[in-house]
C-alpha cells in the first residue's frame, strides 16, 4: 500500500472512531512500525491526527470558544474550583498563574490570599490583583493577543524562566489519561510549558467537562501535575485513570 494510501485509510478510520492504537494501525495497514509512525508524523504536521503514547486520536474539529463564552461556561463550578485551589497557598508564596477562563475565576479568590506574589501572563488576571491594596503582581512581558489577553511569545516565556514559583496554577483546553493536558493555541501551550517547568508544585484547574478529553497540542504529562482541582461531577472512571497516569492528588471541589 503506498504511503497516501495508508495516510488515506488513517483518517478515514479516524472518522468513524475517536481513537486507533498504532498495533491496530499495523495490522490494518499491513506494515512496519516505522512506517505507521512516519504516516503518523506526517498526518500530525497536516493537522490531520492528534499523536499520544501508543496510538493516534481524532483532532477537535472546532476551534476554542471565545473568552467570554468560557467564563460563563460551567461558571458555579469553576468558582468552587478556584475557592478550593486558593486554599494550597501559604503567605510569603511565590504564585504563577496562566491566562485562562477557569484560572480567571480562580484569581478572584487568589486576591483575598495576603502576603503573596503573583506573577502572572494574563492581562485580566493582572488587572484583578493589582486592584488590591498592598498586592506585589509581576505582569511578564511579551507579544500581547486580544483573543485571550495576555502576553506570549519568546520574550514571555524567557522572562517566566526566570522565575522559581512555589507553586504553579493552569488551566487548559482538555485533560486525557493518555495524552494529558493539552490546549488548542501553540502560544498558550508554550508559556504553560515554561511556567510548569520551574514550579516546585504544579497544579491544574479543570471542571469535569475537560476530563476524558484531549485537544491539539500537548503541555505536559500528568506525572508532572502534583494535584488536580474539578468539580464533583467528574466521572470516576476518568479520576481512576488518572491518578493510574500519574497525578497524586485529585482534589473535588
Amino acid at each position: 500500500m503506498w504511503a497516501k494510501d495508508r495516510h488515506h485509510r488513517i483518517v478515514s478510520l479516524l472518522s468513524v472512531r475517536d481513537r486507533i492504537s498504532i498495533d491496530e494501525l499495523i495490522a490494518n495497514l499491513g506494515v512496519s512500525r516505522e512506517s505507521v509512525r512516519r504516516d503518523i508524523a506526517v498526518l500530525e504536521s497536516e493537522g490531520k491526527l492528534i499523536r499520544f503514547y501508543g496510538g493516534v486520536a481524532r483532532p477537535p474539529t472546532e476551534g476554542e470558544p471565545p473568552l467570554k463564552a468560557r467564563m460563563q461556561a460551567n461558571s458555579d463550578a469553576k468558582r468552587r474550583i478556584g475557592e478550593m485551589a486558593s486554599r494550597l497557598i501559604m503567605p510569603g508564596m511565590l504564585c504563577a498563574v496562566d491566562s485562562g477562563s477557569t484560572t480567571h475565576a480562580f484569581a478572584k479568590s487568589l486576591a483575598t490570599v495576603p502576603g503573596i506574589t503573583v506573577v502572572t501572563n494574563s492581562i485580566n488576571i493582572a488587572t484583578l490583583i493589582s486592584a488590591v491594596p498592598g498586592s506585589d503582581l509581576i505582569l511578564v512581558g511579551g507579544r500581547v493577543r486580544l483573543d485571550m489577553p495576555g502576553t506570549y511569545g519568546e520574550l514571555a516565556m524567557a522572562e517566566m524562566a526566570r522565575y522559581r514559583p512555589d507553586i504553579a496554577f493552569f488551566s487548559t483546553v482538555a485533560l486525557d489519561a493518555e495524552y494529558s493536558a493539552s490546549s488548542f493555541h501553540l502560544p498558550e501551550a508554550e508559556f504553560a510549558r515554561a511556567m510548569l517547568a520551574n514550579a516546585k508544585r504544579v497544579v491544574m484547574l479543570a471542571d469535569s467537562s475537560k476530563l476524558g478529553t484531549l485537544n491539539r497540542i500537548q503541555i505536559c504529562e500528568c506525572k508532572r501535575i502534583d494535584t488536580l482541582v474539578t468539580d464533583k461531577r467528574a466521572k470516576a472512571s476518568h479520576l481512576a485513570s488518572l491518578r493510574a497516569s500519574g497525578i497524586a492528588e485529585i482534589l473535588l471541589a
